[in-house]
């Protein structure tokens, strides 16, 4: 998967996520807007999160970071100010930098369709929904090179229900274990070359029949490219990316999430013009949440 070299410069963090208040939080449906028999607004639909796990699918971004062979420059993050000011109060803030498609990250559909959408006008709905989670590990283990078949995603779908439409797919293979060791990750670690890669990933019956059949929402696998390492011609990036579906790529924690009933939040950096970003994707799973962290 040919990456650009394009890097973008920020003071900010990557991607920011607001607070959850004590153990719930309301969302507000559009219906909310309309004034009830009192006159007031109706408070909007409570969200208990007591019920969740919440998950990290996300990678950090760091020194360790693996980009796309061909982004050698990795990941910067710049000092600017570490200490007590002049006022007498602490202060820290970075200038940090990085290629769009390197770490936890979304492809959107102008990285391999011409006229698709950029990361900044990817529709939020494809980006909030409920989680499909196909399992190849097995099959992986045995081959480095696998390549989801149509068989596997019936063999899924016969033990768990058809795939419904508007369903992220989030492909298993169990790469996330050798983050970031980027030689074990990648299948080579020679900088510049992406020519000798081998991991796990969609094959192209497989992505069609999700995308075109199933209506996929998104694309995402635990590995860094939705095209297997030795690919060419990317099939799967260019049958996604015309059909308006995004790809999350680099994700981890797959093996926490069940093969049906988690919801997945996937907010990609929002940079306007841009092919993809650095993603914050998180997932809901239903279950009691660990007393520790409530």
């Amino acid at each position: 998967m040919p990456k650009s070299e394009l890097r973008c410069l920020a003071a900010s963090v990557l991607v920011g996520c607001a607070a959850l208040a004590a153990c719930s939080v309301w969302v507000e449906t559009p219906d909310d807007r309309r004034p009830g028999p009192s006159g007031a607004g109706d408070p909007g639909v409570e969200l208990d999160l007591t019920t969740f796990e919440i998950v990290d699918l996300t990678h950090a971004f760091g020194p360790e970071t693996i980009y796309w062979p061909t982004d050698t420059a990795g990941f910067l993050l710049e000092q600017l100010a570490f200490g007590e000011t002049d006022g007498g109060y602490f202060y820290s803030a970075y200038a940090l930098a990085t290629a769009e498609h390197g770490g936890t990250h979304i492809d959107a559909p102008i990285h391999f369709h011409e006229g698709g959408v950029d990361a900044a006008s990817i529709p939020l709905r494809r980006l909030l929904g409920p989680a499909v989670v196909i399992d190849i590990t097995a099959q992986a283990a045995g081959a480095v090179d696998y390549r989801l078949t149509p068989a596997d995603v019936e063999a899924h779908e016969a033990e768990h229900g058809e795939i419904p439409p508007g369903s992220l797919i989030l492909l298993r293979t169990g790469w996330s274990a050798r983050w970031p060791d980027a030689l074990g990750y990648l299948g080579d670690d020679t900088p510049g070359d992406a020519s000798n890669l081998h991991f796990p990933s969609y094959g192209d019956e497989a992505a069609r029949l999700l995308v075109e059949e199933r209506g996929a929402a998104v694309l995402g696998a635990d590995v860094a490219s939705i095209d297997y390492g030795p690919s060419t011609d990317f099939t799967v990036h260019r049958i996604a990316a015309a059909a308006g579906v995004p790809s999350l790529e680099n994700l981890t924690n797959l093996d926490q999430l069940p093969a049906r009933g988690a919801t997945v939040i996937a907010l990609p950096m929002k940079i306007s013009g841009g092919s993809g970003g650095p993603l914050r994707a998180i997932a809901l799973v239903p279950g009691p949440v660990p007393s520790g962290e409530r």
